[in-house]
């Protein structure tokens, strides 16, 4: 953590300067002198380079720490244990015991951040969530179409006979995917070759399912999205909250 925050300043410092010296390139000037002292409004007068330098890593390890979901620190606290490193005395915590704290901190910063940022996509995506929803609870209405305990539909297109995989196994497949409007996200069959994994490697939606298929068998996959990739979505091409269509052709059951 400390030769993290370290570099984070070191770098915006060396920044900062590269910056000043392309502006005094671009432009020369008469060299002016920088005032020593600069004084902000209810907080500190910063009468040195010294000053600066200092409030300039407070800044910087400020906005570090914030961006991991932190939202308050007992500074008093902090300002000593600064205090108490740079001395080199004893200090209340050993390097375990304080790596510890700050893990535990981090993790539950973060915890709160990721809350907080799904119920803001919850919103965000509700047309998407109530659009999955809708289609699913038509869908499962059609001939053909099952659908088990978890909210997983599926409709058997071809009926193999050959052994059914488990969790744990190892399964050789085609497929492909695509969006509820029909966008094609991935395909096996465009690649021109079919792909190997072990079942509980994938999505859930996945792992339920393929266990389903006798060897030999082609089924389509209607996947809501806490069975597929959930609140985060996956890269550019399937959004948060997307539920899923698969179709899903298994070749053979590797073993484990």
């Amino acid at each position: 953590m400390k030769k993290f925050l370290l570099a984070v300043c070191i770098s915006g410092i060396a920044i900062s300067a590269n910056a000043q010296t392309k502006a005094v390139a671009k432009k020369p000037v008469a060299k002016k002198t920088i005032a020593t002292s600069k004084t902000l409004p209810g907080t500190i007068a910063l009468k040195s380079g010294l000053d600066s330098t200092s409030y300039a890593f407070g800044t910087s390890m400020g906005t570090s720490l914030k961006s991991t979901g932190l939202s308050t620190l007992n500074y008093e606290a902090l300002l000593k244990g600064l205090k108490d490193a740079f001395a080199g005395g004893k200090v209340a915590l050993t390097q375990q015991q304080a790596q510890q704290c700050i893990n535990d901190a981090i993790t539950r910063a973060s915890a709160v951040k990721t809350m907080a940022e799904n119920e803001a996509n919850k919103i965000k995506f509700a047309p998407m969530i109530k659009e999955g929803q809708e289609f699913l609870e038509e869908n499962k209405k059609r001939a053909g179409v099952q659908t088990t305990a978890s909210g997983l539909q599926y409709e058997v297109l071809t009926a193999g006979t050959g052994v059914k995989p488990t969790a744990t196994d190892s399964v050789l497949v085609h497929y492909k995917g695509t969006l509820l409007n029909g966008k094609q996200f991935d395909s096996s069959y465009d690649r021109g070759e079919p792909i190997s994994f072990p079942l509980n490697r994938v999505i859930p939606g996945w792992t339920e399912g393929v266990q389903l298929m006798p060897a030999g068998s082609k089924y389509k996959f209607f996947i809501p999205y806490h069975l597929a990739y959930g609140e985060r979505g996956a890269g550019a091409d399937i959004p948060p909250y997307s539920a899923l269509i698969f179709e899903v052709e298994l070749l053979k059951v590797n073993g484990k």
